[in-house]
């Protein structure tokens, strides 16, 4: 489905309805200069602006989770007691990403972005000055509710960028944070080998991405592309806590919370799976993961020209399908290289999933309320499945095996197929109060 031309003339000295200032508008452009250079330049940089707040936040995240080691020893930390600070920033985040689209709604994505994107990285910091557990506890608030934060209003502004230029750009920010978790990881270790603090990498990590937020936050759109152009003058929505929890934003949450119980699964139990029921070493039983990590943030570079070419609803029900061929194949493997293969496949399929439902949502809105309501409910929803994967997949595999668990997932996973219809909205690239 593709948003109607308008074919509405401009008014002396005005901009065509739909046009955002700044962003795509030749008047904005230096003479002499050709428009299309100005305008691709334009769109390049938003763009990149968009992708880089998501690099942020798995820059970020994945250096938290790389130290996690050096903070237990530090604080001399029990496993339970580890687990339960773990606990700590995931609903931090969720309660936060429920603040958030009362915010975005009322102040834009951009500003909320900006500010939490210099934020988080620096918040990093104050886990390492955290003397004690309880103020590990209190820094691990503070960081989850600005990665919460920042979590709804990127996804925002990213679904703002869409509408803008009239192209998808969901999956490569997608990617720019996979990307960034793998660059913390490979950073992080070198920081362990080379045996510097937790302060002193905390530190030179988090200045030098909050100075990476400040430069492109700059080439963020400005807060009115959260809004169509046409309903600028209208009073704002003033986002409820009751307000976006729609039949249709409750299908998605619980499409997105299995799509992330089976990253989740992946992530926590391929590892455990090829050792202990495929006889693998422990070196190797790491490349289940390893290799799913690669194909899926592959998929999501090209995601985007896929969803551009296929439409949102064709892409899920393929790619939906590539992961279940995936998952069959761990399942019904007779060795390890069958099920390394399975994993990477699942990679592959999995890649554009979430992307793709983040911005049926997006574009969808919910009850007129836009992007930012039915995200934050989105997100909060599809998030839970962080929280209640591990446990669901570790009580299932302890009584029937993991073989039996993925094989179980394989049922949830085709759920979300048989819904790819749903998320035609994807395709859209009108605003929600326009469609």
């Amino acid at each position: 489905m593709t948003a109607p031309e308008n074919t509405t003339e401009p008014a002396s000295g005005g901009r065509p309805p739909g046009e955002t200032p700044g962003v795509d508008s030749p008047a904005d452009e230096p003479s002499g200069t050709p428009p299309g250079a100005v305008m691709s330049r334009a769109a390049g940089r938003t763009r990149l602006a968009a992708m880089s707040a998501f690099l942020i936040v798995g820059l970020s995240y994945a250096s938290f989770l790389i130290r996690v080691p050096s903070l237990k020893v530090e604080h001399e930390l029990s496993a339970g007691q580890l687990g339960l600070l773990l606990v700590v920033p995931s609903v931090s985040a969720l309660i936060a990403m429920q603040l958030a689209g009362g915010l975005v709604a009322r102040y834009g994505s951009a500003p909320i972005a900006r500010v939490t994107g210099v934020a988080l990285p620096l918040s990093l910091v104050g886990l390492a000055l955290a003397g004690d557990p309880i103020q590990l506890a209190v820094a691990l608030v503070v960081f989850g509710l600005i990665d919460g934060l920042l979590d709804v209003s990127m996804n925002a502004h990213a679904i703002a960028v869409e509408r803008a230029h009239k192209r998808p750009v969901m999956n490569r920010c997608h990617a720019a944070w996979s990307i960034g978790a793998m660059a913390a990881s490979v950073l992080g270790g070198l920081a362990i080998q080379a045996g510097l603090s937790p302060m002193t990498h905390f530190l030179w990590l988090g200045v030098a991405v909050a100075l990476l937020a400040l430069v492109t936050g700059l080439w963020m759109l400005p807060a009115s592309a959260d809004r169509h152009p046409s309903r600028e003058g209208e009073k704002k929505v003033r986002v409820k806590w009751r307000d976006g929890w729609t039949p249709r934003v409750l299908m998605f949450g619980a499409m997105g919370a299995v799509i992330l119980i089976v990253e989740g699964a992946v992530g926590n139990w391929s590892g455990v799976f090829l050792l202990e029921d495929r006889g693998a070493t422990l070196a190797v039983a790491s490349l289940g993961y390893t290799f799913f990590n690669l194909c899926q943030t592959a998929g999501r570079l090209v995601g985007d020209r896929l969803h551009e070419r296929y439409g949102a609803p064709a892409l899920v029900r393929v790619s939906g399908g590539i992961a279940l061929c995936g998952l069959a194949m761990v399942v019904l493997s007779p060795g390890i290289v069958v099920a390394v293969a399975g994993f990477a496949v699942v990679g592959v399929g999995l890649s554009v999933l979430l992307p793709l439902i983040f911005s049926a949502v997006g574009h969808g809105g919910a009850e007129g309320l836009g992007a930012a309501a039915a995200l934050a409910r989105f997100t909060t929803l599809t998030y839970s499945g962080l929280l209640l994967g591990p446990v669901l997949v570790g009580w299932f595999a302890e009584f029937v095996g993991l073989a039996l668990t993925f094989a179980g997932l394989l049922v949830l996973l085709a759920l979300v197929v048989l819904n790819a219809r749903a998320t035609g909205t994807a395709d859209r690239r009108e605003t929600p109060q326009e469609a």
